[in-house]
């Protein structure tokens, strides 16, 4: 039956008062508000969503059309991975939730904070990544019936009435407060603030922890690898096949690039988030030939269409022996390993415009560059160029060199403009230090391919984010501890950053909600949450406040609208560009100071010693 007229399409609900319960809410396409719909194509698609649970993980936003009796919708769309469910969680998360609603505490009103306490890979800054995928989930949040079954027994000698409570749990009672993704940011300064119902919140740590953490950890590591190559080289992530796992591959693609990367070799990743996508081939395809004789179609089609080469492979023949008794050239190479060079061939007639080798299969200057140049001054007579070449072993730093030199003599010697300026690419297992140590020595890569190292975070495992009770009921909750970087910091809080007359962000300041924010050139005392001696005035010459709503109960409440991942890319890069160099350095970089605001710390200090026990001496 035909629903639907030929102008833009939209989300509609249909709310019907005569159908009871969840039928009274069915969605379907629609292409025009004027419609004619009948009770029976009502019933219909009711029948069609209770029967197939489609609905129940889409919470969406509705704005009433009181002419049509419709209510249109915006949708946000569920997490990236279809497992990030409410399952997604600790088992004490609902016992808690249990005992919270046993007790009759589940709708008391919390506050949480999401933080970290140390940066990562021995560092003075993060990168914050994974909020859009938590906004999402928090917008999508519903238990299915068969999830509630499952957590039914899972809680032997629960009651009933509790599952009854599960079913209509959902997330419009909760409010997000948060720093904008992409931001660079520091240890304590809450990352997150949710508020709402505790036996609800509770449900929400572990999922928005597992999100946040190893987002944020994997775009910090992309954005200090960023670092040391500077900002002149290409970075590709080339790590799918190292990752931890289908979602750690798909997730390290996209906080990479968020991080400052370039390009993904991941197909899936390139296809969800629109990253560029780049990839050439692999030994595999240089030794799976054996001679040019294997290649059947030896014709090319000039890039302008108006000639043809009918035998590209006696024209890349012809080249080799140019180039091999060019006086400069002689005597770096002989006779090159000719399987190698039919790869090259085919490879070239199958992507001429895109043509980049790699190089190292058999001998790197011997072999890999001759038969490289042959194939791409071949292809330079019919109109195109090809892209440069790719090092996966050996000593990177000399042989770059080498090929760069090759490259420009080549130029030089039979007059190709360009051709010295071929695209190196190394790859080869690499990280932070070998390529500072490339750095060092001198070079001429021009783009790096990092994998293992990069998508794994292999010089630490995790970030360590925690999610701590601050408030409940109004009243302001601490976690104390013997170790004293465990101490929360208690009370729904405003957080702030000072910047300095050079447009360096100073310090971090958090204060209690009510207090009046920092004013631009007035004097203000800045104090470590902890350390009684470390404190310090400081004119601001900019504020910005740092927590924004991006959550208020439902996705149209006066909120934050979520970025695009380019979006949020370009202000991760605007941010780390932004911050003073001692911050960002990989040796001894300078601590960036957080701190708490004068009357914050009176408090801190006064609850600190409410609650800690009082021991006797005997």
């Amino acid at each position: 039956m035909a629903l639907w007229s030929h102008s833009h399409s939209m989300h509609v609900y249909i709310t019907s008062s005569e159908t009871p319960g969840y039928a009274k809410t069915v969605f379907f396409l629609v292409r025009s508000l004027s419609l004619v719909i009948t009770q029976t194509h009502i019933y219909i698609y009711t029948h069609y969503l209770l029967h197939t649970n489609w609905w129940r993980r889409r919470l969406r936003t509705t704005m009433d059309s009181k002419e049509n009796g419709l209510e249109l919708t915006q949708t946000i769309d569920g997490p990236t991975n279809p497992m990030v469910t409410p399952l997604l969680n600790d088992l004490y998360q609902f016992t808690m939730a249990y005992a919270y609603w046993k007790a009759g505490k589940h709708n008391e009103r919390s506050v949480f904070d999401l933080y970290f306490r140390k940066n990562p890979f021995g560092g003075e800054y993060t990168v914050f990544a994974g909020l859009d995928e938590c906004i999402k989930f928090l917008a999508n949040f519903k238990l299915s019936d068969d999830e509630i079954d499952f957590v039914r027994e899972s809680l032997p000698g629960s009651e009933e009435a509790f599952c009854d409570y599960l079913r209509g749990l959902d997330c419009s009672d909760v409010e997000v407060y948060a720093i904008p993704e992409g931001s660079v940011v520091f240890p304590k300064v809450p990352l997150m603030r949710v508020e709402g119902p505790v036996g609800v919140v509770q449900l929400l740590e572990t999922p928005f922890l597992n999100l946040v953490n190893f987002a944020s950890l994997v775009a910090t590591n992309a954005a200090r690898h960023r670092f040391v190559a500077g900002k002149s080289k290409s970075l590709l992530e080339f790590g799918a096949r190292r990752a931890q796992g289908p979602d750690g591959a798909i997730s390290a693609s996209k906080y990479c690039y968020l991080g400052g990367f370039d390009a993904t070799s991941n197909v899936a990743a390139a296809k969800l988030f629109g990253i560029p996508l780049r990839g050439t081939h692999s030994h595999a395809f240089v030794s799976s030939f054996m001679s040019t004789d294997e290649i059947v179609d030896k014709v090319l089609h000039s890039s302008d269409g108006k000639t043809t080469c009918e035998d590209f492979v006696s024209h890349v023949q012809t080249w080799l022996k140019k180039i091999q008794y060019s006086p400069s050239l002689s005597g770096i190479f002989s006779e090159t390993n000719q399987s190698e060079l039919a790869a090259f061939t085919s490879y070239a007639l199958a992507f001429p415009k895109t043509f980049l080798a790699l190089v190292d299969t058999y001998d790197v200057m011997k072999s890999g560059i001759p038969n490289f140049c042959a194939v791409a001054l071949a292809l330079n007579d019919y109109g195109y160029k090809a892209l440069g070449i790719r090092l996966d072993s050996g000593d990177l730093a000399y042989l770059s060199t080498e090929a760069r030199n090759f490259f420009c003599t080549v130029e030089r010697e039979l007059k190709i403009p360009g051709f010295g300026k071929m695209v190196v690419t190394a790859s080869n297992d690499l990280n932070e230090e070998t390529i500072d140590a490339l750095n060092k020595q001198g070079h001429e890569v021009d783009a790096f391919g990092i994998g293992t190292y990069l998508v794994t975070c292999y010089s630490q495992a995790a970030l360590g984010c925690v999610f701590k009770l601050v408030e409940i009921n109004n009243q302001p909750r601490i976690k104390l501890s013997e170790d004293v970087t465990k101490v929360s910091i208690p009370c729904k809080k405003r957080s702030y950053r000072l910047y300095g007359k050079e447009g360096y962000p100073l310090v971090d300041i958090m204060t209690g909600e009510n207090e009046p924010p920092p004013k631009v050139g007035e004097r203000l005392l800045c104090r470590h949450p902890f350390n009684e001696s470390k404190r310090a005035y400081v004119v601001p010459q900019r504020v910005e406040e740092l927590l924004k709503c991006y959550w208020r109960g439902s996705a149209d409440g006066a909120r934050e609208e979520l970025p695009s991942l380019e979006e949020i890319r370009n202000r991760c890069i605007k941010q780390l560009a932004n911050m003073r160099p001692d911050h960002m350095r990989r040796l001894n970089p300078t601590p960036y100071k957080v701190s708490v605001s004068a009357k914050l710390y009176d408090f801190i200090h006064f609850l600190w010693l409410n609650e800690a026990p009082v021991g006797e001496l005997q």
